[in-house]
């Protein structure tokens, strides 16, 4: 089996490489879902998000109050590194055992860890190859603001709290362009399956 870590800058077209992934027959982990189930009600990283963060973080029913959390801990880098530290590790212990499960079931498989901050949890460290989607500057911005109609202010600030996207695809053994077109970017995943379906 191999394990593939799949990152990129925010708006890049990294969600959209990961099914083309899927397609080519790769089996995803979600970085996102599991970071979702790990705070779930009941869970213990929401009850220190809460002790940590404070009870304005959770919802009367007792979930996570995602919009009140996002206030808080964007634009603050330490606040932010608090939160991390609640979640990143029980999303790292989540993705270990589901390659593990993987691994005994399908040991020649291509895992793509799908994690918008792989590089920056330290993730990148655990896996076998890294993948990074990138685009130019202002095609993030135009699709920040097209997707979540983000101003350009509100946009660069969202790409300026991401680790910059060459400092990623320095780290990287595969680059995919994100600005190709559906077909082209088709045709560089399909090629980079290929390749690391040899070596699983």
């Amino acid at each position: 089996m191999i394990l593939v870590g799949l990152t990129g800058g925010v708006a890049c077209g990294k969600s959209s490489v990961a099914r083309l992934f899927q397609d080519c027959g790769a089996i995803l982990i979600d970085a996102d879902v599991l970071a979702r189930t790990v705070v779930e009600r009941g869970k213990p990283a929401l009850k220190n998000i809460a002790r940590v963060f404070g009870k304005k973080c959770l919802l009367p029913d007792g979930a996570l109050n995602r919009p009140a959390l996002a206030k808080i801990v964007f634009g603050s880098p330490a606040k932010l590194k608090k939160l991390n530290a609640i979640v990143h590790p029980r999303v790292a212990r989540a993705q270990a055992k589901m390659a593990r499960d993987i691994a005994t079931q399908e040991p020649h498989a291509v895992v793509i860890y799908d994690a918008p901050v792989l590089i920056e949890a330290g993730a990148h460290k655990r896996m076998d190859k890294i993948v990074v989607v990138s685009a130019d500057e202002q095609t993030q911005i135009k699709r920040l603001h097209n997707r979540s109609h983000l101003s350009k202010k509100e946009a660069l600030h969202r790409i300026k709290s991401q680790m910059p996207l060459a400092k990623k695809t320095a780290l990287a053994d595969y680059v995919i362009d994100g600005t190709l077109s559906y077909e082209q970017t088709k045709h560089e995943v399909e090629r980079t399956y290929a390749e690391l379906k040899q070596l699983a």
